[in-house]
């Protein structure tokens, strides 16, 4: 893998399904000052996986908003929805090693395996995958994939774990040196029934042909970390170092929101607010 030309590369990765908001901006703007602090490289990339809620306007906003503050970054832009292939590639990689399987659970499926238990495991995100589709035999497999039913991938993260077979730690700025627990995230998708792929195998696959050294995000991606190492791991990707910083509140103490149009920097834009009093609002 080509290492970067700069010991330092950020990146901010926005997905198009609404504009961006002040959180956005905050994130956007560590990012950006810290390569630029660092004689480092800073990369806008567009994750539009998701072909149903991304939209080409949101991803035009985007730039629209990020050039209103001022920010700068290397063309041409990664956008995910061209670059299946690669999200493919990794994918049958880890089928060959035997470190995926195809999940025909359906949400409701999962749902009422779930409301059998009362003591089904839960993690950050919710329950956690209970393994229905995990002990198929591969003769099962092949008749469903045969008959045309619909599957997606997931990651069988206790085959990962023995193939790792040693203690997963990662860096984080804010919190030190952190143990991988991946365990609370279960078996993720790593491609959808729709999709060739999922938010964990595309961040990882595109941090790593992008060179990114060092990944500054909001809190609320803490917990993806732990698998992101394991993918990482097994796939043989280096791992960044990484910066989860708090999320910003709004009056109620709540985190801001695409849906909520009226904390937009567009909305903030057209009110009359310049970019120069946001960012010193945003206390950077």
């Amino acid at each position: 893998m080509k290492k970067p030309d700069h010991p330092c590369v950020t990146r901010f990765a926005p997905s198009p399904t609404g504009r961006l908001h002040k959180g956005h901006a905050y994130s956007a703007l560590m990012a950006y000052r810290y390569a630029e602090a660092h004689s480092g490289r800073f990369l806008l990339r567009i994750e539009d996986i998701d072909t149903t809620r991304c939209r080409p306007e949101f991803t035009d906003g985007i730039f629209e908003d990020l050039k209103w503050l001022g920010l700068k970054w290397e063309e041409p832009v990664r956008q995910q929805s061209q670059h299946f292939e690669d999200y493919q590639a990794a994918l049958e990689t880890l089928k060959t090693m035997g470190l995926a399987y195809p999940c025909f659970c359906t949400r409701k499926d999962i749902e009422a395996e779930i409301a059998k238990s009362a003591s089904a495991p839960h993690g950050p995100d919710g329950p956690i995958y209970p393994g229905t589709c995990k002990h198929l035999s591969a003769k099962e497999r092949a008749a469903q994939i045969e008959a045309g039913t619909a599957h997606a991938w997931r990651l069988d993260l206790d085959a990962a774990l023995k193939a790792i077979n040693e203690p997963l730690v990662w860096q984080d700025e804010v919190k030190g040196t952190v143990p991988a627990t991946p365990r609370e995230l279960g078996d993720v998708v790593l491609a959808r029934k729709d999709t060739p792929t999922s938010y964990h195998l595309s961040v990882v696959v595109d941090d790593a042909l992008q060179g990114v050294t060092r990944i500054i995000r909001g809190e609320d991606l803490y917990h993806a970390t732990h698998i992101h190492v394991v993918l990482q791991r097994v796939l043989n990707l280096p791992t960044p170092t990484y910066h989860h910083h708090g999320l910003l509140l709004d009056e109620k103490g709540e985190r801001f929101a695409k849906r909520n149009k009226s904390v937009t920097l567009e909305s903030l834009r057209a009110g009359g607010m310049t970019a120069p009093a946001l960012i010193q609002s945003l206390r950077l």
